[in-house]
């Protein structure tokens, strides 16, 4: 029967905008189930959610918070995701194993759009999910405003599920828009049951008549009946919500005001007899059969605790002790926050605790004999868009920096590191500049490692524009055997692109043949920092002629003399320093396209064009090249500029002469840093 209830244990996320109140909601839910006594607060900081002192001192979530309770004796475990886009990877986790999500927003027109990339992800992935609209109790728009702004954002069509009643100003309840009762919002409890206000009926009429015309799109005998003028029984109206729920072809609109405990039980209780269980998600994703089976959507390091492993058991039972391929079950509990209890067996749709799953990762779903390959479509981790160059401040603690940002990133698979071979940094990848300073403070406080950060050097190369022929000797004499090698070679530039080449056109033994190696070894030592600072690229050299001494001569002789001939020869070729340019392609709502143009033709861009974003409505894709140097902030520019939505992905595409003050600014400040470094 569509409105039958699943029996085993759900399990929903809460998602939506940086301070849109998603903590909250899931304090006002675990209080409507009796799982805690009092309501915390953010800014007392004594909520279940955000229970890491870094969310805390934030004021903000960075990691997803799962908490279970009993709501009618039925288990659910809410799911609390970080707001923040740059946290947006850990939302993305949540969303794949959730049976439904709620989506939060904020009753403010101008902030639908942020929502943008999270529905499009519930979109994508036909993952059922309502919105519920908080702090009602503080709304000036007009729900029809924001109900046009949000379907702008949302494929799905939008359900307005109750209808706000007014005082003045104020609003004070709601009229759900089914049952067609009214009532109004009680701080701290259940709404009260009033008398259909007369000023709210020709409003709910309106929207209950919306809503069955929706609903009427996906069945054909409701159409026939409201062509006939039928009205459809509240019950045929349920049971429409509930089965068009859970295909994801609709997506209720609820009201409330989770601070206030308003609108919440209503929430709940719409959970109840519409979310789909367990066995529904698992086929959505395409889960192997098998018993047990469970998969791992979150990984977190804990001090004192170690590595827990936070999971979802689509099928059979789990239980201490249970080994799963190569991997045993040692230690199995319920997470509230960072609070763990103890359990013995957990059964399908159960979301669990275990701990010490060493080899085993996030997104891995495990089976009867172990980790299952390739077993679900997995998000794809998120492109980095924000570097910092890092460095342990004392040197001691270079492994456990390197043992640090390793669990980090196990820990948020947006969250990368590496080392550049070109500028000899260790980079920290990721999504902006406060996902970047929670890393650090996180290296700090559960791994004891103080870092130094600074920005990425730009990896600039240099190379030259003409050819020269270079004559050069090593002589040295001491106690014993000397030194000697004479080489003679000759320089030439070569195509964007090439690389380095070397060969030898020595004839009659003047330099022999075992020493050439050692000449080699000369120039590509030299050419790792030129004339202007830098490495050298896209250059040719060839050691045509030379002297050698039958006892002084020898391989270090000549790799001196090949370094000698470089350095007096390279500033003879018109060496010309080279940038690197990245291919970017910049994804936006169309509204905000030319804003994007006009970044990149700030930042001294080339615009290659803009097209519609494949399989997002109303969003563009700028491309163009863009100088590596322009790229630092970009992505706080462009998100300051979309009201946090607008992204970008990027490669490295060419190098290109770089003339001028630019140039000269930069070979100075390199010279400045070699000499600091000396």
């Amino acid at each position: 029967m569509p409105g039958s209830s699943p029996s085993a244990p759900r399990c929903a996320a809460i998602v939506g905008n940086y301070l849109s109140g998603k903590t909250t909601l899931l304090e006002a839910l675990l209080h409507s189930c009796g799982a805690i006594d009092r309501r915390g607060t953010v800014r007392e900081g004594n909520t279940v959610g955000d229970a890491s002192e870094e969310a805390r001192s934030r004021q903000m979530s960075i990691e997803i918070s799962a908490a279970s309770a009993d709501f009618l004796s039925e288990r659910w475990t809410f799911l609390d995701c970080p707001g923040s886009v740059e946290f947006l990877q850990e939302s993305l986790a949540s969303l794949k194993v959730a049976d439904a999500a709620i989506v939060v927003c904020e009753p403010v027109v101008d902030k639908a759009l942020a929502l943008a990339p999270i529905l499009h992800f519930l979109d994508d992935n036909d993952i059922p999910h309502m919105l519920f609209i908080n702090k009602m109790d503080t709304a000036t728009t007009r729900i029809s405003e924001l109900m046009q702004a949000l379907q702008s954002v949302s494929s799905r069509p939008l359900v307005l599920r109750h209808v706000p009643i007014r005082d003045g100003d104020h609003i004070t309840g709601y009229v759900d828009v089914v049952s067609e009762r009214a009532y109004e919002y009680k701080a701290g409890g259940p709404s009260d049951l009033v008398p259909l206000p007369e000023s709210v009926k020709d409003r709910e009429a309106e929207a209950r008549q919306e809503l069955l015309e929706t609903l009427a799109d996906f069945d054909d005998t409701l159409l026939e009946q409201l062509l006939e003028d039928i009205v459809p029984s509240k019950q045929d109206v349920y049971a429409h919500l509930t089965r068009d729920f859970r295909e994801d072809l609709i997506v209720p609109v609820f009201l409330g005001a989770a601070e206030q405990g308003s609108g919440v039980l209503r929430l709940l209780k719409a959970l109840r007899h519409e979310c789909p269980g367990s066995e529904a998600t698992a086929a959505r994703n395409g889960v192997p059969a098998g018993d047990p089976v469970i998969q791992v959507f979150k990984t977190y390091y804990m001090p004192h605790t170690g590595k827990i492993s936070l999971g979802r058991v689509w099928s059979g039972d789990i239980k201490d002790g249970l080994a799963l391929g190569a991997h045993k079950v040692s230690g199995l509990g319920r997470i509230k926050g960072h609070h763990l209890d103890k359990i013995a067996t957990a059964g399908p749709g159960d979301v669990v605790a275990l701990a010490r799953l060493d080899e085993v990762k996030t997104g891995d779903v495990l089976g009867p004999d172990g980790v299952i390959e390739d077993a679900v479509d997995w998000p794809d981790p998120l492109k980095p868009v924000y570097g910092m160059a890092i460095n342990a401040k004392r040197r001691e603690d270079e492994v456990k920096l390197s043992t640090g940002l390793a669990r980090l990133s196990e820990e948020d698979a947006s969250l990368t590191y590496e080392h550049n071979e070109d500028t000899h940094e260790l980079i920290l990848w990721g999504q902006g500049d406060i996902h970047l300073s929670v890393a650090g403070n996180r290296l700090q406080s559960i791994y004891n490692v103080e870092i130094e950060s600074q920005q990425p050097r730009v990896p600039y190369k240099e190379t030259i524009r003409k050819g020269t022929e270079q004559h050069a000797r090593h002589k040295k004499q001491s106690g014993g055997h000397g030194e000697f090698g004479d080489v003679h070679v000759r320089i030439g530039p070569l195509p964007r692109g090439t690389g380095f080449q070397f060969e030898q056109q020595v004839v009659g033994g003047s330099v022999p043949r075992q020493y050439i190696p050692a000449v080699e070894a000369g120039v590509k030592e030299y050419l790792d920092h030129g004339p202007l600072g830098f490495k050298v690229v896209d250059v040719a050299v060839t050691l045509y002629d030379g002297q050698h001494h039958s006892v002084d001569s020898s391989d270090m002789a000549f790799r001196k003399a090949g370094i000698a001939a470089m350095k007096e020869g390279m500033p003879k070729c018109n060496p010309v320093l080279l940038e690197p340019i990245c291919e970017v392609t910049i994804s936006v709502p169309n509204e905000h396209t030319s804003k994007a143009q006009g970044i990149i033709t700030r930042r001294r861009g080339q615009i290659l064009g803009f097209d519609a974003k494949g399989g997002w409505q109303n969003w563009d894709e700028v491309k163009a090249y863009l100088p590596q140097s322009e790229m630092r902030d970009l992505i706080i520019e462009l998100r300051s500029l979309t009201q946090g939505v607008g992204t970008f992905d990027w490669s490295f595409d060419h190098l290109n002469e770089l003339t001028g003050r630019l140039a000269d600014d930069v070979v100075a400040a390199q010279g400045a840093g070699a000499e600091a470094a000396e």
